[in-house]
């Protein structure tokens, strides 16, 4: 089993995710290495697109789409449970694996429970329309 094959719904990785704001001014690289929550993982013959959600410590204005991490879930994502943190749900980062120059097959920091996040997965894809999406690939 590769490092890739475990880049699966609700683990958490770290990724240099690249904020939809910074793209919309041009920058085509993140500007550092952040928790990810792996959302969707979609295999395709060319290599399985994967959808990745920020985890940030700046508390989100209130009209995102985020969700603050209990302590409880921090622990199991491998997160810092003394920080304050949002997994934000209204943008994304695509990526392709095998084909990504950002993704490294490197295990998992941690994992969210189902409980807590496939909620957040189905409201996701019930409001994909207004997401945007910052294709790495």
């Amino acid at each position: 089993m590769s490092g890739y094959d475990e880049i699966q719904t609700a683990a958490v990785i770290r990724y240099p995710y690249l904020w939809s704001r910074e793209a919309d001014k041009g920058e085509t690289e993140g500007r550092k290495n952040r928790p990810v929550a792996v959302g969707v993982r979609i295999a395709r013959a060319d290599g399985d697109l994967v959808l990745f959600f920020p985890i940030t410590t700046k508390q989100p204005e209130p009209n995102r789409f985020a969700v603050e991490i209990p302590a409880i879930e921090k622990r199991r994502a491998g997160l810092d449970v003394d920080l304050r943190l949002w997994v934000i749900l209204d943008e994304f980062n695509s990526d392709i694996i095998g084909r990504s120059f950002y993704l490294e097959p490197e295990p998992p920091i941690g994992r969210f429970s189902k409980a807590f996040f496939l909620p957040l997965l189905k409201e996701f894809i019930a409001r994909r329309r207004s997401s945007a999406e910052v294709s790495r690939s």
